[in-house]
């Protein structure tokens, strides 16, 4: 089997993923790094894979950690061992670590959310109308960043004037370039801000998710404080960091479609398509890291090996054709069915895909209204993709208002 290296730099995500399929449904390939893995590529045995017993979060089945290969300075060592939480656990341990933050962020109550994520999109709006006219601006900067990061941090308790800090560690936190000796002191850095805020919590609790869950602790459910930060952390990088993504992928999968933003705009084709199908062409999450085999496992004419790593290239497998069709390399706002799996499958699907998409369905609509002439600011060839190998995401999206 032919390995492929994924990109440190991302340069070109569209030729990695191709290559990734052409590879068959289970791939070989090498992490940045040197970190030796296998992929899975297409859609029906990612499905197959999601939901297999077999292929576990426990980082001590790995051969290679086992063996010592795995330096604690690799650049994505907090991604792999990220300390425990419902990412790293599996069975009844997962059902209990998940089962919270789950119950909190349910479609109904997801729901509730929705006024406060339209003021703050309206709040957003205001200082974007408000800069000087006829400049570019950065709509990631300044408006797919913030409304994210503001509503994940409301519904956790997170201060505002923590954004600053973690922005700063979560780009250091997620990219392939961070220098290997910077990478011990980031992961602490990451570890004691959490600890701070569930401590503050702790001492002064309030109606957000933290503090329920540290009242949980007490109650009987018997997490640990460790659990409780790493979950907090977890909720945080996820919640904020996939939206951002969903938001620009958006705007630039319609400002270089105009004959199907022109339909969506007419009401022609509803917003959820345009989001769904986003998901699925231009997917957010570009691979997950990490499972790892209890057995060898055959998926398709291949063998995942035991004790070997195995990540998911959603990238790949949201235009495989054998799910969609020979189309399937085609953004197209009126595919039925749609049946993508960007927000994972199984026992592991993300618990925040409701919020990730109520926050979209508001803020894309709202963003079009106040400024129907928008454009990008620059040729779509000139966007470039930061080096962050678990995500599909860009350095920044210049455009005109308009």
């Amino acid at each position: 089997m032919t390995r492929i290296a994924l990109d440190p730099l991302v340069a070109d995500l569209d030729a990695e993923s191709a290559a990734l399929r052409a590879a068959g449904p289970l791939a070989e390939v090498e992490l940045p790094g040197g970190v030796h893995c296998y992929a899975v590529t297409h859609h029906a045995e990612a499905r197959q894979l999601l939901t297999d017993s077999r292929v576990v979060k426990d980082i001590n089945v790995w051969n290679a950690w086992q063996r010592g290969e795995i330096p604690m300075d690799w650049a994505l060592i907090g991604l792999v061992n990220p300390g425990r939480s419902m990412l790293t656990v599996d069975g009844a341990e997962h059902r209990r670590l998940r089962g919270m933050v789950a119950q909190a962020l349910t479609v109904k109550r997801v729901e509730r959310l929705r006024a406060g994520i339209e003021a703050l999109t309206n709040a957003s709006l205001d200082r974007l109308a408000a800069l000087p006219a006829g400049e570019p601006v950065d709509l990631k900067a300044e408006f797919a960043y913030p409304l994210p990061m503001n509503v994940i941090s409301e519904l956790m308790g997170v201060d505002a004037a923590d954004h600053p800090r973690l922005k700063e560690l979560f780009e250091k936190f997620f990219s392939t370039q961070t220098p290997p000796e910077e990478v011990p002191q980031m992961m602490a850095d990451l570890g004691a801000l959490f600890t701070k805020i569930v401590d503050d919590k702790r001492a002064n609790p309030g109606d957000d998710l933290t503090s329920a869950l540290i009242a949980a602790s007490e109650d009987g459910d018997h997490l640990t404080n460790e659990e409780i930060v790493n979950t907090l952390q977890l909720i945080i990088a996820a919640g904020h960091e996939t939206t951002i993504s969903l938001v620009v992928n958006v705007v630039q999968a319609l400002q270089t479609h105009p004959e199907q933003r022109k339909r969506v705009l007419s009401g022609e084709v509803p917003w959820e398509n345009v989001i769904e199908e986003t998901l699925r062409w231009n997917t957010p999450t570009s691979h997950v890291l990490i499972r790892f085999a209890t057995e060898d496992i055959e998926v398709g004419d291949k063998v995942l090996p035991k004790g070997e790593a195995l990540i998911v290239s959603f990238g790949a497998l949201g235009r495989d054709e054998k799910q969609y069709g020979p189309t399937a390399g085609e953004f197209d706002i009126t595919r039925t069915p749609n049946r993508h799996i960007a927000f994972g499958h199984g026992p592991h699907v993300c618990p925040g895909a409701a919020l990730s998409r109520l926050e979209a369905g508001v803020a894309l609509p709202a963003l079009y209204e106040r400024f129907p002439g928008l454009d990008l600011a620059v040729p779509a060839s000139d966007l470039r993709n930061k080096p962050i190998v678990t995500q599909n995401d860009l350095y920044e999206l210049p455009v005109d208002l308009g």
